[in-house]
């Protein structure tokens, strides 16, 4: 086993062919899968590959390590799947992962979850951090914006959040209801901290708004909300929450422009799981009815 990295090198280079591919798989430079087969026909004192312009092909003694290779390399990704996926149950932890903007949705769709399945713990983590699949901090991430593009996971589309401009019933009673942007030099608004935010609406707020009239601040998704329906001024919220929020009055419809389109994401070694796949499943299920509000 202490030369497992060589093993390993050799069953990626005998799968796809070429030292330039299995270098690609396994993430390292080519000159190192070249070291670890020269390294491991040398201990063995066998060649495993013949080199022609092509590619590698596995010689009789090669084919012979490399079905041991192969069951080897099931037994570990089986391995893997029980320590970190609890292989075929829907039982043991299951750890997801978002924004906090989506927890009034996620929460109580995890909680619906969990009742069918009562020997699931469920950790819902929240934050603006991109917790890594690879290095198993989750088992389901469901990000926002641009399509997730980290190696080895498996990214499904989810649902689009629509976003709209609301305030709340007493600010429209002192300070009116806006007819467009040419009236917002005269209106209060709720934005973000962080001017450098990639959330689109946010970006669009800075860009029609003088920034002297965004007057309250934060870079928690439910301060803003609450200072909105505290009357601090006008801001964004999404139209699904807004509709559970007693209230608030709609500014300006959404636009297509304000949208966040959602992602499913996890890591190919857990997708297959059926305690991922149940929640895939699930959590697809239930945004049909949230899709467009």
């Amino acid at each position: 086993m202490e030369n497992w990295d060589e093993v390993r090198t050799a069953f990626h280079v005998a799968r796809v062919g070429t030292v330039s591919g299995a270098a690609e798989v396994l993430g390292v430079h080519h000159a190192t899968v070249i070291r670890h087969i020269d390294a491991l026909e040398e201990r063995l004192g066998v060649r495993l590959f013949q080199r022609h312009a092509r590619g590698y092909t596995p010689t009789e003694a090669g084919r012979d390590l490399l079905r041991v290779a192969q069951a080897t390399d099931d037994q570990f990704g089986q391995l893997a799947g029980r320590i970190k996926g609890r292989g075929n149950e829907v039982s043991g932890e299951l750890v997801v992962t978002s924004i906090g903007g989506l927890s009034h949705l996620l929460a109580p769709a995890l909680a619906e979850f969990q009742r069918g399945y009562p020997d699931l713990l469920v950790r819902y983590l929240t934050g603006d951090r991109l917790f890594r699949l690879e290095y198993g901090e989750a088992h389901v991430a469901v990000r926002a914006g641009a399509v997730p593009d980290q190696p080895d996971n498996v990214v499904q589309p989810f649902f689009r959040q629509d976003f709209a401009l609301y305030a709340s019933e007493g600010y429209v009673a002192r300070h009116g209801m806006p007819q467009g942007c040419g009236d917002f030099a005269a209106h209060r608004f709720v934005g973000a901290d962080d001017a450098e935010t990639r959330a689109p609406f946010h970006r669009w707020l800075h860009d029609n708004v003088p920034g002297e009239n965004i007057v309250f601040r934060s870079g928690d998704v439910h301060a803003q909300r609450n200072a909105i329906l505290a009357g601090a001024g006008i801001g964004f919220t999404s139209v699904l929450q807004a509709a559970e929020v007693p209230g608030l009055v709609q500014v300006m419809a959404p636009k297509a422009e304000w949208a966040a389109p959602l992602w499913l994401v996890t890591h190919m070694d857990l997708h297959r799981t059926i305690k991922v796949q149940a929640l895939l499943g699930f959590l697809k299920a239930r945004a049909q009815g949230w899709q467009g509000g």
